[in-house]
């Protein structure tokens, strides 16, 4: 029988706290969640993701990236990279895809994705992962971006780059986002004119995207590369329709839409499928 009432508190405390989140066996899957509250990493039986020779008008991005993450699943250094730029792009589906096309040829490869709103426990995520003997981990955050009163950005600035533990040497952060700073542009112009030193005030908030080694910019496809897309699909998936239709109805879809995009070619295939009775 404990007497004291401070070991009493003590001994209540330590039952309340949660013991510390063992590695789980990344043998299990190819692909993980990050899950808070309690914290674990859920596996991903069947990552969504299309193939990679299947995204078009982005090829100098995806060879880089490609090449990249080849480096850093065969042990050798990399870089961390931020994919930014136009909406429906293929920003998301490139790291995926990427993964699918080499986790066949590196079975230690692994992904792991981060939403932005667990960010906060990005440090106790890595300190999970860097017990992994032998998995690398693609450590992957989709539309990562800040608002004025966000302070996440400084965590994930001293895990990047400047803390001292730093990012371990077998994790690797892909991150997406449609602003090529990470922050909004009026933040930065606000910062700028309220400053003393309005270039330090404009370093602090996009000093972020220096820490990623490769920026790799997606911009808005042209319509030759919205119809290559759409060919490329029909061909994969054996969809058969005449040129004149497929002209005639893609670009009548982008007009309805406003926009035309990767992800835009691929709502309309899916139209265009289930109309033919095809299932993808």
């Amino acid at each position: 029988m404990i007497d004291d009432p401070m070991d009493r508190i003590a001994a209540a405390l330590e039952r309340m706290s949660p013991a510390p989140l063992a590695a789980p066996d990344f043998d299990t899957a190819s692909a993980f969640v990050w899950q808070t509250g309690p914290d674990r990493l859920e596996p991903v039986a069947q990552v969504s993701r299309v193939p990679l020779e299947l995204l078009l008008g982005v090829d100098r991005s995806r060879e880089t990236l490609l090449a990249n993450t080849r480096q850093f699943a065969e042990g050798l250094p990399a870089n961390n990279a931020l994919l930014w730029g136009a909406r429906g792009m293929g920003k998301s589906s490139l790291v995926k895809a990427i993964h699918g096309a080499l986790e066949a040829e590196f079975a230690q490869l692994k992904i792991v994705e981060l939403h932005r709103e667990d960010l906060p426990s990005v440090g106790r995520l890595l300190n999970v992962l860097r017990q992994a003997d032998t998995a690398r981990f693609v450590l992957y955050c989709d539309d990562l971006s800040f608002s004025h009163d966000d302070q996440h950005y400084k965590s994930l600035k001293a895990v990047l780059d400047g803390g001292i533990e730093g990012r371990p040497d077998n994790v690797i952060l892909y991150a997406t986002s449609n602003r090529r700073h990470l922050m909004p542009r009026d933040m930065i112009e606000n910062e700028r004119g309220s400053a003393i030193n309005p270039s330090e005030a404009v370093e602090e908030k996009v000093s972020l995207s220096d820490r990623f080694g490769l920026w790799l910019g997606f911009h808005a496809c042209d319509q030759d590369q919205y119809l290559a897309m759409i060919r490329g699909y029909c061909g994969a998936y054996g969809v058969e329709i005449d040129e004149d239709t497929l002209w005639a109805e893609a670009i009548e879809w982008q007009a309805t839409r406003g926009s035309r995009s990767g992800r835009v070619a691929w709502q309309y295939f899916c139209d265009l499928a289930g109309r033919r009775g095809v299932a993808l």
